[in-house]
């Protein structure tokens, strides 16, 4: 099955801007902080992890609309785009401001948008009985919604994902867990920590879909994830969607990876899915190349200006934080 262009052209422009995106946070995130363990305030506080590699699991979003809810681990970024949580806000929480999502004092981990029905938790797996309770509640009002939680394939081993897994299938719920296998839970290989070759698997022991997704294709996500939701939407239930993805940055900046070889993101890189988007955009859908390079600067000045924006935003005052709290 072909992809629409308008749909193609939304992969790509997620994708892009993702990746753009997270290629600034990597040297903003480093500004006033030394090499070493990160040691400083810097201007962004707090730990980061960016998914660099990773966009195309984001791809389930082009199959969503305002109202299906959306929830994030701790590696966010690429979902939050994808879903269209406000670029500039979410620049500033993750910068600390006052003009943030929650007025700076969530950070990168914490990002909260009910605009758009889109969160995030810093604890593994902590986002999946969440995701389920917006799919009850979209059962319980008689909605076509659908909740999707994405999390990484480290989480797939905790309590939360089988608890939830249990229920939503007793229940039917309109629910879709989205695991993005990059082959390391924090410096753990996935084959020293899961018995399963991937969390789709676990599926047939709940009675419910499962769906895997070889070598970060976003094609082949956005038609799986298609065949996901019209399930969840017509009423058959919860899946699961295994997408083989890839983490080209460490754990988190400034993680030393000295548990990867030294070639493996090179070689992954060579496959990387967004130039072979770009690829198949020009030889099969006649795109040339200033279409997409007007794309990209489109994305790209969305990008810069959120940045901007967050730059020249003010830091929350303390009594304000206070004012927050009791009232």
């Amino acid at each position: 099955m072909a992809v629409p262009l308008d749909k193609l052209k939304w992969i790509y422009e997620m994708m892009a801007k993702s990746r753009y995106y997270e290629d600034q946070m990597a040297e903003v995130y480093m500004e006033g902080k030394t090499p070493v363990f990160n040691i400083g305030a810097g201007t962004v506080p707090g730990e980061m992890h960016l998914s660099t590699g990773q966009e195309p699991a984001a791809v389930i979003c082009a199959h969503l609309t305002k109202d299906d809810t959306v929830t994030s681990p701790h590696r966010p970024h690429h979902h939050a785009i994808a879903k269209g949580v406000d670029l500039k806000r979410m620049t500033a929480e993750i910068f600390g401001k006052e003009t943030g999502l929650s007025k700076g004092k969530g950070g990168h981990m914490h990002l909260f948008d009910p605009d758009v029905k889109f969160s995030c938790s810093g604890i593994v797996g902590a986002g999946i009985p969440q995701a389920a309770g917006a799919a009850l509640a979209a059962k319980m009002k008689g909605k076509d919604w659908v909740a999707v939680a994405f999390l990484g394939e480290g989480a797939a081993n905790s309590g939360a994902f089988h608890e939830t897994l249990n229920m939503a299938a007793l229940w039917k719920l309109p629910l879709i867990l989205v695991v993005e296998d990059n082959a390391y839970g924090i410096s753990v290989p996935k084959t020293a920590s899961t018995a399963v070759a991937s969390n789709d698997l676990r599926a047939s022991a709940y009675g419910l879909e499962g769906f895997y997704v070889k070598d970060n294709d976003p094609i082949e996500m956005y038609q799986v994830s298609e065949e996901a939701v019209q399930r969840a939407r017509s009423g058959e239930g919860p899946s699961i969607i295994e997408i083989e993805t890839y983490r080209y940055l460490g754990h988190f900046q400034g993680d030393p990876e000295v548990y990867r070889e030294k070639e493996e993101v090179p070689a992954l890189r060579e496959r990387d899915p967004i130039l072979r988007i770009r690829k198949l955009m020009m030889d099969e859908y006649g795109m040339d190349e200033s279409e997409l390079e007007e794309m990209e600067s489109n994305v790209k000045k969305q990008v810069d200006e959120a940045y901007s924006f967050a730059r020249e935003s003010e830091y929350p005052k303390p009594e304000a934080a206070l004012e927050d709290m009791f009232n």
